[in-house]
């Protein structure tokens, strides 16, 4: 009772020890003149404790010599404090040097973080000196202290090179000049997921003859074992050196459908550059792209003109020659901000020239209306990561009938345009083998089936018979060969076409059961891309990695490169066996 009421007594008038962190300085303090905390005194019996500065050992002798009770409840508090705060738990001399020691090389947490770096920066495409710049070093080690980055050489000479063995055609230069090959392969696997490859970017010193081409792709198909009787077609652009290839291979070729309408548009352009209308509003469109991209101070009051109008704060599109329906995207933003431009042309003498004519803007919006709708059928027809080869069919069916069909509000320009271009896609379109290419592939898509078809059952069961005769043998069916493909066939017209938005592959998946052979030719078919975007988009990477700052890169390197950045998915195994895919069907190629 009488220590417990000098404790309060005492507490009030001592001072407690400056940021300590043990739970006995809660029973020893100082008196308030000692500002220099020298003498410490318990507070239950005002004894002067001797110490030395932050040990606490002689705090807990007396505590335990002369109050028992205080002590047990002292070493209470500091069990449970231990318990519940586990950091604050000293560790021993083995934990302390095991927090500070580098894992070992071979350790699985130091292979672990290596394997990741190097994913980083084949997936993201940076230099391989990254891994010698301070602020990765700094992050790495802030996330792990105790890892250590291997070298710049390691990464560029192992483990770079460890992924790829881990691990559309074309043709295109480098910054520096040198030309490569890309092989890229699409097929549908088993459980029916559609799937592309970029196999290798191969250095092609030779000249880019259709001989040489041939030649080329042949070998990159045996370097990865794939057999060429399971290739259904080539898709190619349409210069003369890869349609020779093709030929010269004796493999389908199928025209990229991008390519193509890009080419029916440039012709059409070719053809009525002599018309003085035509010809200056487009000229017009260009000069007024290339006065406010060399301005910033036009760009700036362009800017302000498009707030106080209330238009999209949008920048004019530069038109590109290789790049398809640019030259339509740069005439619908200049029509988009034709009032903003005319806001700030109207005041400069020397620019007033620039602005357009209502001649010229009828002019713009003729070439407009008849060309938008083609880009976004493009845009669609350029996925890689959805089939896109049996919508060839009902898209040419679709401009025929309506896009491209003439109106009765079309000007003459308008329906001179439309006329022009489905009439050369009519043309290009007409090849037989192609015909039966885009009618097989259509027919094998639960969504169209006949719909697009001339001849529908004939057609098809001609194509598809061929097909069967192939790739089922007749001893291995209960029925003769004919009568289960005539089963089969009937069976699956029979089945309700699925919606459009639907995805055939899924379809094919549930009723593979039902029409195994019709999926085996699905499989086949589907896979074909309907056009060559996804060797476009090989270019941009190759492009990304021999930059100006990796001029050096040699052409090994660069395959390697290319080919992770590709194929790798950061965090999964990498593991690729393509040859051993019977169903890889489809290269696409480019030059």
């Amino acid at each position: 009772m009488c220590s417990s009421f000098l404790l309060r007594e005492h507490s009030e008038s001592d001072l407690s020890k400056r940021n300590s962190t043990s739970v006995v300085w809660d029973y020893f303090g100082f008196k308030k003149e000692d500002v220099a905390q020298c003498q410490v005194l318990c507070k239950t019996c005002l004894v002067i404790v001797a110490t030395s500065q932050g040990n606490t050992t002689n705090l807990y002798q007396h505590l335990k010599a002369h109050h028992k009770a205080l002590y047990d409840r002292c070493i209470a508090k500091k069990t449970s404090s231990v318990q519940n705060n586990p950091s604050t738990r000293q560790g021993s001399v083995t934990e302390m040097f095991a927090s500070v020691t580098p894992y070992e090389r071979t350790s699985k947490r130091h292979v672990e973080i290596t394997e990741a770096v190097a994913q980083c920066i084949a997936k993201d495409m940076m230099p391989v000196n990254t891994v010698t710049k301070p602020g990765l070093k700094n992050l790495v080690t802030t996330l792990d202290k105790r890892y250590s980055m291997p070298s710049r050489t390691y990464f560029s000479q192992i483990a770079i090179p460890e992924l790829h063995r881990q691990s559309t055609t074309d043709m295109w230069s480098s910054r520096t000049a040198e030309p490569y090959q890309s092989l890229r392969v699409h097929y549908i696997t088993e459980d029916l997921h559609l799937k592309a490859r970029s196999l290798q970017t191969a250095y092609f010193p030779e000249d880019h003859t259709g001989e040489n081409i041939a030649a080329g792709l042949r070998e990159g198909l045996e370097c990865w074992d794939l057999n060429e009787d399971n290739l259904v077609c080539i898709t190619t652009d349409n210069a003369s050196n890869m349609v020779k290839a093709a030929q010269l291979n004796e493999w389908t070729r199928l025209q990229c459908f991008g390519h193509r309408l890009h080419l029916a548009i440039g012709k059409l352009f070719c053809v009525c550059v002599c018309v003085s209308d035509l010809s200056r509003a487009i000229g017009l469109c260009k000069k007024l792209v290339g006065h406010f991209s060399h301005s910033w101070r036009k760009k700036a009051a362009l800017t302000e003109a498009q707030k106080e109008l209330k238009l999209p704060e949008h920048s004019l599109i530069t038109e590109c020659p290789t790049r398809w329906g640019s030259e339509e995207k740069m005439i619908a933003r200049v029509l988009e901000q034709a009032k903003a431009i005319s806001q700030v042309l109207s005041g400069d003498r020397h620019a007033r020239f620039l602005i357009p004519t209502w001649q010229d803007t009828e002019v713009l919006e003729s070439i407009h209306k008849a060309l938008h709708p083609l880009s976004e059928f493009t845009d669609a027809l350029s996925g890689e990561e959805y089939v896109s080869i049996s919508y060839l069919k009902p898209v040419l069916h679709l401009l025929a009938t309506s896009v491209l069909a003439e109106d009765a509000e079309d000007t003459d320009l308008t329906r001179s345009i439309k006329t022009k271009v489905l009439a050369y896609l009519n043309d290009k379109y007409s090849d037989l083998n192609t015909q039966e290419l885009l009618d097989v592939a259509s027919f094998m898509d639960p969504r169209f089936k006949t719909q697009y078809i001339t001849n529908c059952k004939t057609n098809a069961k001609k194509c598809l018979g061929s097909l069967f005769k192939t790739s089922v043998t007749s001893s291995a069916l209960p029925l003769p060969l004919e009568d289960a493909v005539e089963a089969e066939l009937n069976s699956y017209l029979l089945t309700p076409v699925i919606d459009g938005e639907d995805d055939p592959l899924a379809w094919w998946k549930v009723h593979n059961i039902h029409f195994p052979r019709l999926c085996n030719i699905a499989r086949k078919y589907l896979c074909v891309p309907a056009t060559s975007a996804p060797s476009e988009r090989l270019f941009s990477t190759g492009g990304n990695i021999v930059t100006c700052t990796r001029s050096s890169l040699k052409p090994a390197k660069v395959d390697m490169l290319v080919f992770l950045a590709k194929n790798l998915t950061p965090g999964k195994s990498f593991v690729t066996n393509t040859a051993a895919e019977s169903s890889i069907s489809c290269v696409d190629c480019h030059v």
